[in-house]
């Protein structure tokens, strides 16, 4: 596998995303586009990429900060993120940005490419299906279901797939259901998948905690929610 820390940028912000591909492989594959979560580009994100990699496809983790900064304390990530997410303007072209370094890869088939995301990155995610990207489709992991730009009917053209934790308190059941009758209005081709007895962050095995007691990993769901990625992605990329 071949990983390479690559530059790009969004207006004046330079941003050092990470890629990751098998390059013993021939011939254009599946691009796939990695949001991290809400403390910036880490070994998460970065590990998921190479998991993607793995699987045979070209996979971009994008830097959503800039200079891959990294955020250590809860209250400073959620106040660039709420900065983001509340500007969907903004978030697209950074989100954006990143796509473009796998629109541009030699190894990817452009007519097909995908995202996913987790938390902050699942929201990301989620919000480009909503705009009309052109992606075959999305993956959110414990991403937020609510928006300041919903989808509008017909806009939609990437599958979403939702993996969400039953229990967890950053994604309550009325939010859901407020995402779903959104999804329903816009004629989008969507699923929901709740896992019992799951918090937020249920995909990141640094999630103890500590930082919060409803941000805690979940091993028999993170494994659950890959396995219904792949088999997401194996019908997209097929169709």
């Amino acid at each position: 596998m071949k990983t390479v820390d690559t530059e790009y940028r969004d207006g004046a912000l330079t941003c050092r995303g990470f890629l990751a591909y098998d390059e013993t492989k021939t011939g254009r594959r599946p691009g796939v586009l990695v949001v991290h979560e809400a403390f910036g580009l880490g070994k998460h994100a970065m590990d998921r990429a190479k998991m993607l990699a793995e699987l045979g496809y070209v996979a971009f983790a994008a830097d959503m900060f800039g200079d891959r900064m990294q955020v250590t304390e809860l209250p400073k990530a959620i106040e660039i993120i709420t900065d983001l997410l509340g500007n969907p303007t903004k978030l697209l072209a950074r989100a954006d940005a990143a796509l473009e370094v796998l629109r541009q890869r030699p190894e990817v088939d452009t007519a097909r490419l995908g995202g996913i995301g987790f938390c902050f990155g699942g929201s990301t995610v989620l919000q480009l299906a909503r705009s009309g990207a052109d992606l075959k489709g999305v993956v959110s992991f414990h991403g937020a279901l609510s928006t300041k730009a919903p989808a509008k009917a017909g806009t939609v053209k990437a599958g979403i797939l939702s993996c969400t934790g039953a229990d967890d308190p950053m994604i309550p059941a009325d939010q859901v259901v407020a995402f779903e009758e959104e999804m329903r209005a816009a004629k989008a081709d969507w699923q929901v998948i709740q896992y019992g007895n799951t918090l937020h962050s249920f995909t990141n095995p640094e999630a103890d905690g500590s930082l919060n007691p409803a941000i805690l990993y979940n091993e028999k769901t993170d494994k659950r929610s890959w396995a219904a990625m792949r088999d997401f992605f194996e019908e997209k990329f097929a169709a």
